[in-house]
């Protein structure tokens, strides 16, 4: 601790932070960061969340961020603890995240000697940060610490600052922090924008492909009046960081993840809209299948940069195809509440499983799905539920799940998170069922449980492989020995059940979904 008047660099760097409205910090810290848990510790304003394994900690700022709309802090130890967190920053960089990394390393004249936990940590950060960033001198960490989030907000993004130990510990002049202002959107390419328009109003079929901001409620319902009036189609992109859906709200559907049936949507297209959405593009290549999925007879043509104003560029673009914006209404494009649909009884089925999720969702909850292949019924059941926000996984790197629900969790303590996931992937990331507990967390985790890889199993059959022996087998399935999934749950301090049929799987739901805090059902499929 510092003596009375004085101050050190790890206190400058929790100051700026706090400044910039960084009030959550996800850590798994070690010795390199004590300096730094110490001055977490005499600042009560900034909550902070252990996570007992560092995929934990990334996973949870991602979820915290998509639904807070600013960044949390992580902490993280050296570049292993980094390394272990990477694979969930890889989602968190594709869902465009707000997020700081703190990165603790050895003090700077230590680094020569090559001590055990020595790395090239600014060579693990780079691909996946906007911006990366090394602490110089500790007067010097509070200016690097807000334009830390000054790039993490601006990009967005992930910003990673690398904290040496005698930053963290050396003397720092204290002063009063003046906060950044967040950086205003550009304006958009009006030029562009009309070009856009007149593009739209040749003949052909044309797609609007809808992504980031563009599938919030406000400028999804401006989606769908422009669609209307030109008659173009249009889809969100396959993977989402966030979808405000539901009941009184439009209805999008997703383009398919498999490329023969994506193909086949856009084929014929003579142009394909991006809306805050990338190009699409196969998840994976395949023998004689194409790389790009949009037909390649149409044009690509991109509505707005990540920087720029999406609801001008929106606006604009109805205005030129003449939209009438005062009277511009979703409201026939809108899904009805959902009727209380029957619920499916008997042995669970991947369908019926998700189909009761669907239909006993609490009003404004949070769904965090990370179901893979199991789920892909939820979302076409979904579109009439209550009123709730979608996440979920951006990057195709599994484990996030459980830990995207526990940071939503904490963004959001008065709403319900509901985890749809897989069996196979939620083992990657098992620890975050301890944050759950330990935090309080009102999450209601779904396990489909079929014990196996089973989209490991589809693109077998994608690359040609219909038949296998026992080798492939026993790499893509878990039966022998099952996953004790009451047990696991038990073991991180999550009450549980099981359920085999929809008649068990809906009492434990409701149950589940009126606590306070998590619980877990395992729906054997």
């Amino acid at each position: 601790m510092s003596a009375e008047g004085e101050t050190n660099g790890a206190e400058r760097l929790c100051d700026s932070l706090i400044a910039q409205g960084v009030d959550t910090c996800f850590a798994n810290p070690g010795t390199s960061e004590m300096h730094f848990v110490g001055a977490l510790d005499r600042r009560p304003q900034m909550r902070c969340v252990l996570g007992l394994f560092e995929g934990v900690v990334t996973g949870a700022a991602d979820g915290y961020a998509r639904l807070a709309e600013k960044p949390a802090a992580t902490l993280l130890h050296t570049g292993p603890g980094l390394a272990n967190g990477l694979a969930n920053l890889h989602n968190a960089k594709r869902a465009r995240t707000p997020l700081i990394n703190v990165v603790g390393d050895h003090a700077t004249y230590h680094l020569e000697y090559e001590a055990p936990l020595a790395s090239d940590i600014d060579s693990l950060a780079r691909p996946m940060s906007n911006w990366l960033g090394r602490g110089s001198h500790p007067d010097q960490v509070a200016a690097q610490a807000a334009e830390a989030w000054r790039a993490a907000v601006s990009t967005p993004g992930v910003a990673t600052l690398v904290l040496p130990a005698d930053m963290a510990w050396g003397r720092a002049e204290p002063g009063p922090i003046v906060p950044l202002q967040r950086p205003a959107l550009k304006r958009p390419d009006a030029a562009k924008v009309r070009a856009i328009a007149r593009e739209m109003e040749k003949p052909g079929r044309t797609v609007l492909l809808v992504g980031g901001r563009a599938v919030r409620e406000g400028a999804l319902a401006l989606v769908a009046a422009i669609a209307e009036k030109s008659g173009a189609d249009f889809i969100a992109e396959t993977f989402n960081a966030r979808i405000e859906r539901g009941a009184g709200r439009v209805p999008i559907g997703k383009l398919p993840y498999a490329v023969d049936d994506a193909v086949a949507y856009l084929a014929g297209a003579a142009r394909v809209i991006l809306i805050d959405a990338r190009a699409p593009v196969g998840f994976f290549a395949y023998p004689d299948k194409p790389s790009l999925l949009h037909d390649p007879a149409g044009s690509l043509h991109k509505l707005v940069e990540v920087d720029e104003d999406l609801s001008e560029a929106l606006a604009l673009l109805a205005d030129s195809l003449g939209v009438d914006l005062q009277q511009a209404s979703a409201s026939n494009r809108t899904s009805p509440p959902n009727p209380a649909p029957a619920l499916p009884q008997g042995p669970l089925t991947a369908a019926s499983t998700c189909a009761i999720v669907a239909a006993l969702l609490p009003e404004n909850a949070i769904v965090c799905d990370e179901s893979v292949s199991a789920g892909g019924a939820f979302f076409p059941a979904s579109h009439a539920s209550p009123r709730h926000d979608y996440l979920q996984i951006t990057g195709g790197s599994i484990g996030i799940g459980l830990p995207l629900g526990a940071g939503a969790a904490v963004a959001c303590p008065d709403r319900r998170v509901v985890c749809l996931q897989a069996d196979g992937s939620a083992m990657y990331t098992i620890q975050a069922l301890w944050t759950q507990a330990r935090e309080r967390l009102a999450v209601t985790t779904v396990i489909l449980s079929n014990r196996r890889y089973a989209i490991l199993e589809h693109e077998m059959r994608n690359v040609g492989i219909r038949e296998y022996g026992e080798n492939a087998r026993r790499m893509l399935r878990f039966d022998d020995p099952p996953l004790d999934w009451l047990g696991l749950a038990r073991g991180h301090g999550v009450e549980s059940a099981r359920a085999e049929t929809g008649e068990v799987l809906a009492d434990l739901l409701r149950a589940a979904n009126s606590r306070k805090g998590p619980f877990l059902i395992e729906a054997v499929i």
